[in-house]
């Protein structure tokens, strides 16, 4: 397959263009900077330009781009820049796949979608939450529609946290416990939706070679809390984790941002499972261990 693929430069982008090319597939990347390498296009998102005579000939197009939610403290600018980086580029790519008859469009979401479920399972049938994170999934997902109206399979990636040796989480965590300065956010009783990179890079090329259409969650297949996280890691670096970091310390330091760890959607993978896909890691002890192990 020659698949197409923007917001490829990050962590998932460049496991799964590894990956792909592995298996033998042309991947193409969409690029923001001047480049010598033969399979990589320049392109700005922003310019008004179709996308269409980038998009010519592909089987697939893959759109993992957006500004990181937590690179920042929120306020008004930066929660606009968000959004902005997500809808402008899903909606250039989705209207180049409608005008080029592109088959597939994968593209990237976020388990924000769901916002706070509490203890109630979602799974990819419930509704947008009405919070910024809410509108702002419903708002990305929706800028594909230009693709799905022209007959293309389009298929959104509910992503939960990513957990590999590189993954920002795990970077940031692994310093935290080695020195015995762990624990768990706020209550701990919020849950945290979870994947191992490993099964998401699996997880998106079995989609791809599916039938699946619509949303699919992204996320391990056992719910795990915030508690739950901060026992794996403490046994995965064999440290103790006796610490509580109350809520308005974690406001304090990342702001409004904080609401992304202390409170979470307990969230079914229940698209992936219908269509048979197997996880490697079913638990967050396990994905943590993998994680850790790996560094």
């Amino acid at each position: 397959m020659k698949i197409v693929i923007a917001g490829g430069s990050g962590l998932l982008g460049r496991h799964l263009i590894r990956r792909l090319r592995n298996r033998g597939h042309h991947v193409v990347q969409l690029v923001r900077r001047p480049s010598d390498s033969p399979d990589d296009r320049e392109w700005d998102p922003y310019g008004g330009e179709s996308t269409a005579p980038l998009l010519r000939g592909a089987d697939a197009v893959v759109n993992l781009g957006g500004a990181g939610i937590a690179d920042r403290r929120w306020n008004p600018a930066y929660k606009e820049l968000i959004t902005r980086s997500r809808v402008v580029p899903t909606r250039a790519l989705a209207e180049g796949v409608a005008e080029t008859g592109v088959p597939l469009l994968v593209n990237a979401s976020a388990v924000g979608w769901y916002g706070d479920t509490r203890d109630r399972l979602a799974d990819e049938t419930d509704p947008a939450a009405d919070d910024y994170l809410g509108r702002n999934c419903r708002e990305w997902e929706a800028a594909t529609t230009p693709a799905a109206k022209a007959g293309a399979r389009v298929i959104t990636l509910r992503t939960g946290h990513v957990l590999s040796a590189d993954s920002e989480m795990i970077k940031r965590l692994v310093p935290v416990f080695r020195y015995g300065l762990g624990g768990r956010f706020g209550s701990g009783r919020q849950y945290f939706p979870w994947i191992s990179l490993l099964d998401w890079i699996q997880a998106v090329q079995f989609l791809i070679d599916s039938e699946v259409t619509g949303p699919a969650n992204l996320v391990g297949p056992t719910p795990a809390t915030n508690a739950d996280l901060t026992r794996a890691m403490a046994d995965a670096m064999r440290r103790p984790a006796p610490w509580t970091v109350p809520p308005f310390a974690l406001k304090l330091v990342i702001g409004e941002a904080a609401v992304e760890l202390l409170r979470g959607g307990k969230i079914d993978p229940a698209v992936l499972n219908d269509a048979g896909f197997r996880f490697r890691h079913r638990t967050v002890e396990e994905a943590v261990n993998w994680a850790v192990g790996s560094r």
